[in-house]
Formats: C-alpha cells, sequence, structure tokens
C-alpha cells in the first residue's frame, strides 16, 4: 500500500520543478532581448550639446580623429593655439559657436552673365604617390568603405610582431589605447592637411611630440578583431578618411 505522505512529497516536487523551468524560460526570454551593446570603429557621433570633456591621455588630434573632424576646425572654435594643450576636465566644442544676427530684407541685384563652362580637371590626390610608404609587408583583408559605421582604412594582414612602420615622415600626435576599437594605436601629423593612423599594435615604440622619418620603425604588429595578425591603417585628409590604396604606391 502507498503511503499518502509519500504521494503528497512527489507531487510538491513535481510542482517545483515546473516553478524552476518557467523562471529559467522567463529569464532567458528576458536576456535575448536585452543585449550587451556591440561597438564599432566608425566615426563617433557628436553629442547633442556639441560639447566633449577631455579625459587623461587625450589629444586634440585623437578627440577630431575620433569624431571626424579636421583638428585645425577644433582648434579655432575653442581659440587653441599650436602646439594644442588640452587638459583632463576641459570642455572642448566639437562645432562652431551659433551666431543669431538679425535677419534683413534682400537686396535685389541685377542679374550676373553666367559663367562659361570649363572642362573639369580629372580629380587625384592632392599628394603624389611617391610620398607615401606602405606601412607594412603582407596582403590586404579588408579594403575600405565609406560606411559611417563600417572600417574607414584597410586592413594588412602579416606575422604576430611584424614591423610597423611610418608611411612618410611626421610627428606623432597620438600614442596610446584610449580610442575604443583601434588598441594600441599610433596616429602621425605629416602635414597641416595629412594624418596616417595604425591601429592594433602590440608594442608601440614611438611616443606623443617624437619625430619620424618615412620608413622608421614605429610598432610592431598585434591581433585585430578576428584574433589574427593585423594591421588597421587609416589615411585622413583634412580630417576625413579617404583609400588609402589611392596614395600607396603599386604593389
Amino acid at each position: 500500500m502507498v503511503d499518502g505522505s509519500a504521494i503528497g512529497r512527489g507531487r510538491l516536487v513535481a510542482a517545483l520543478a515546473l516553478l524552476l523551468l518557467g523562471a529559467a524560460l522567463l529569464l532567458s526570454g528576458c536576456a535575448s532581448n536585452h543585449r550587451a551593446p556591440v561597438y564599432t570603429r566608425g566615426e563617433q557621433s557628436i553629442p547633442a550639446s556639441g560639447i566633449y570633456q577631455v579625459r587623461r591621455g587625450d589629444t586634440l588630434y585623437s578627440i577630431s580623429f575620433r569624431h571626424g573632424l579636421d583638428y585645425r576646425r577644433v582648434a579655432a572654435w575653442n581659440r587653441i593655439g599650436a602646439p594644442y594643450r588640452i587638459y583632463p576636465g576641459q570642455k572642448i566644442r566639437l562645432r562652431p559657436a551659433s551666431t543669431k544676427r538679425a535677419s534683413k530684407p534682400p537686396v535685389a541685384r541685377s542679374p550676373k552673365p553666367a559663367p562659361k563652362s570649363r572642362t573639369p580637371a580629372p580629380s587625384r590626390p592632392a599628394s603624389t604617390a611617391q610620398k607615401w610608404r606602405w606601412p607594412t609587408e603582407g596582403k590586404v583583408v579588408r579594403g575600405f568603405s565609406r560606411n559611417a559605421n563600417g572600417k574607414q582604412g584597410i586592413e594588412i594582414r602579416g606575422r604576430l610582431g611584424q614591423a610597423i612602420e611610418a608611411a612618410a615622415p611626421g610627428r606623432v600626435v597620438y600614442s596610446g589605447n584610449g580610442l575604443r576599437g583601434y588598441g594600441n594605436l599610433v596616429i602621425i601629423k605629416h602635414d597641416s592637411r595629412y594624418l596616417t593612423a595604425y591601429g592594433y599594435n602590440r608594442r608601440i615604440l614611438v611616443q606623443e611630440g617624437e619625430s619620424v622619418s618615412r620608413g622608421q620603425r614605429i610598432a610592431e604588429m598585434g591581433a585585430g578583431s578576428d584574433r589574427q595578425p593585423t594591421l588597421h591603417f587609416e589615411l585622413r585628409v583634412d580630417g576625413k578618411p579617404v583609400d588609402p590604396l589611392r596614395y600607396l604606391p603599386g604593389r
């Protein structure tokens, strides 16, 4: 004969098991709707306020680079002169100050004759390809994309620890790992218009403010987002990313 108390205990255990299973399914459903955010390396949007607060390790160049801006404009908007020193906690304007002026009625002017049309000259980089050299040996495994959320440069596959070299002479304006998605990053200013960036480095061999020559070793290749030995290389003109393959010499 079966003990009634044993049957009761069995039913209680079964009910508890069903409750635990339901709770587990509910939690898994909630987790699928609230995934961790995914960050990309593309340019970051400018805050609604148009103001960025400087963090430790920032430079005017890295802030401008991060937001896809020309450092000269950012300096002018904030009345910062060369050598563009900034300090943690400082508030940097990422847009020009708005100026409100009383509107005036337009002045009627006599129409001017239309200018004669001219055949536009073919577009080409302002800097010759001979100025630049490849920053490292290897195969280009990812090309340039103009998508704001895509890769803003090219990626070159090589060997771990392989030499990363300056693509042209210039001055190091950023050396660190404060920009999300780039790992250990070096940014070199070549003149008032051109910057190059070298990301995913295992080790950085230069410091901010250091002058470098064309072909000088500046870092060692590290692992990219896919954990393969990779260099992420960018070239920016007036703050905007351009396809480095248009500037690098043919192979």
